[in-house]
C-alpha cells in the first residue's frame, strides 16, 4: 500500500521524530511504500497566497508534489505535537494548502441525492498520533479535545475518509524512556492493524 507519513515537529531529537521514524521503518518492513515527509526539514511554506486562495490552484512545486502524491495514497499517517489545542503552524498550513477544494474534496450532489462533501482522494484511512504535556483526560474534560474535532470531524469528514483514528500520547514532559518505548510499540501495533504486512514472510522490527 502507498502510505503518506507526515511529521510536523521542528526538533530533530524530539519524541515525535523518533515515533515517526519507527513507524516508517515498521511499515516499510511490512512491505508498504512509505512517502515520508518531515515538513520542517522540507521547509514547507504554510502561508497561503492571495492568488492561491482565489483560484484554488498553487504555483508552489512542493504543494503540487504533495497534492499529486495524495492522489495515489491509500493511507495517511500524521505525527505532531499539540500546540495550543492545534497542530503546529507548518501542519495547519499543509492542511490549508494541500487539502484544497478540487483536490481532496468538492461540494456537490451525493449518490443519495443530497448536497454536501464528496471525497476526491483514494485514501481509505487516516491515523493521527499527537503528543502533549497535558494528560489526555484533562484535554477531554476541560477543553473538549479540539484536536479530535480537527482531525476526525473536519479533515476526515471533509475528505470523506471512511476510517479515521487519533491517539494522543501524554504527558511527554514527565515520561521516561520505558514509557516512550511503550507508546512507540502501541503506535506500531495500531499502524499494522490498519496496514497489515503484505507477506507472511515479513519480519517486523518492533522495538
Amino acid at each position: 500500500m502507498n502510505i503518506s507519513l507526515i511529521l510536523a515537529h521542528p526538533y530533530e531529537k524530539s519524541f515525535n521524530h523518533g515515533l515517526a521514524g519507527h513507524l516508517a521503518q515498521a511499515l516499510e518492513d511490512a512491505g508498504h511504500s512509505i512517502r515520508f515527509h518531515d515538513l520542517c526539514e522540507e521547509n514547507f511554506d504554510p502561508v497561503m497566497t492571495t492568488q492561491e486562495l482565489g483560484t484554488d490552484m498553487s504555483e508552489d512545486d512542493l504543494v503540487l508534489s504533495h497534492q499529486n502524491e495524495l492522489k495515489t495514497s491509500d493511507g495517511i499517517i500524521v505525527v505532531h505535537p499539540n500546540w495550543w489545542g492545534q497542530p503546529p503552524a507548518v501542519l495547519k498550513g499543509w492542511l490549508d494548502r494541500v487539502l484544497r477544494n478540487g483536490v481532496a474534496y468538492k461540494f456537490g450532489k451525493k449518490p443519495d441525492g443530497t448536497h454536501g462533501m464528496i471525497g476526491l482522494l483514494p485514501t481509505q484511512s487516516l491515523l493521527v498520533f499527537s503528543t502533549s504535556n497535558t494528560p489526555s483526560e484533562v484535554e477531554r474534560t476541560q477543553w473538549d479535545d479540539p484536536l479530535e474535532a480537527i482531525w476526525i470531524k473536519y479533515v476526515a469528514g471533509f475528505c470523506c475518509i471512511p476510517q479515521a483514528k487519533r491517539v494522543n500520547f501524554s504527558p511527554v514532559v514527565s515520561s521516561n524512556p520505558e514509557q516512550r518505548l511503550d507508546w512507540i510499540r502501541q503506535a506500531i501495533q495500531l499502524a499494522l492493524e490498519y496496514y497489515p504486512p503484505t507477506s507472511a514472510a515479513s519480519r517486523l522490527a518492533v522495538p
